[in-house]
């Protein structure tokens, strides 16, 4: 029964931090807004995939091989849990990949950039894991429960992850002068994408007050985004990268760094499809899903057999 009663009595389970549950009352948009968010981030997992699956066969070492496929497969397994999680809302895995592949359900910007050489496997990791992290982190606050107890595992992941990226990067400044150019030069390239990782300013995010108030978010993407460049920017000056903004410098008073201004347009524009490689990206999953049908078919008809066989049994 939908009333103000149970919208209430809702907020109040919120409010007192209690995790929501999957068979529990919430109001549609709640609903609504953890389906978004959720497939989002599935979605984001998967595809992400793509631009680091492409450097297995020509990773510099066996070890940078292992340390890469056992991240990619992280990554297939963090899609793994989110579609789950997701799939108690009442929607199927089938229907977000559906949404995924007709262009309604999004996934982040930022895997629609291409991977060019060794230093953006590092970078990838360093940045874009790293971004991953600051939010994910907060994620464990969230009040889903199932979105809550999948980020906690997600983010032990996660900081491997981070690890892996940061040493490429740090050998490579070691290395000769074109390995450390390699570096800065990936480094220029990533930083601004990895900063659009975290969403519109605050005033801009369309999403942000209700996920606040029902403490999907808890913290604000600015707030997050101020977190992740007061970490890297250290990060980066510790292994002698220089940060591709002249308007980065620590400001005493507010005891963060300042930083310039992002490109917004970039961020938009990307993110109606219109980035180095969106239909690029698309395509393979399309193409990938397309290709494993049988696959599912065949798991599928092997599951009805077994069904029927233990009814008659029964």
């Amino acid at each position: 029964m939908h009333n103000e009663h149970t919208d209430s009595h809702f907020q109040k389970r919120i409010d007192d931090g209690e995790h929501i549950e999957p068979k529990d009352y919430m109001p549609d948009g709640y609903r609504k807004h953890l389906i978004r968010q959720m497939s989002q981030h599935a979605h984001s997992e998967v595809i992400g995939m793509q631009p680091e699956g492409n450097w297995i066969t020509r990773a510099p070492s066996l070890r940078a091989k292992q340390i890469l496929l056992a991240k990619i497969q992280d990554e297939g397994g963090h899609g793994l849990y989110l579609y789950s999680a997701a799939e108690t809302l009442g929607i199927s895995r089938a229907e977000m990949i559906e949404q995924l592949h007709t262009g309604k359900a999004k996934y982040s910007n930022i895997f629609n950039y291409p991977a060019l050489n060794w230093a953006d496997i590092g970078a990838i990791g360093w940045l874009v894991d790293g971004a991953a992290i600051v939010n994910q982190v907060s994620l464990q606050r969230t009040s889903f429960g199932p979105y809550s107890r999948a980020m906690v595992r997600i983010c032990k992941e996660e900081s491997f992850h981070q690890r892996q990226g940061y040493e490429i990067m740090a050998r490579m400044m070691k290395g000769t002068k074109d390995q450390q150019a390699m570096a800065q030069d990936a480094m220029n390239r990533w930083w601004w994408p990895a900063l659009m990782m975290f969403g519109p300013h605050d005033i801009d995010s369309p999403h942000s007050g209700d996920a606040v108030k029902w403490k999907i978010k808890r913290e604000s993407n600015d707030t997050l985004r101020q977190k992740f460049i007061d970490k890297t920017v250290q990060q980066a000056e510790l292994i002698g990268l220089v940060m591709p903004d002249k308007d980065i410098k620590w400001n005493e008073s507010k005891g963060h760094y300042d930083h310039g201004k992002i490109d917004w347009d970039e961020f938009h524009r990307v993110i109606k499809g219109n980035g180095p490689c969106n239909k690029q990206r698309l395509d393979h999953h399309i193409n990938y899903f397309n290709e494993g049908a049988w696959v599912r078919d065949a798991a599928e008809a092997y599951k009805i057999k077994h069904l029927k066989e233990e009814l008659v049994i029964a």
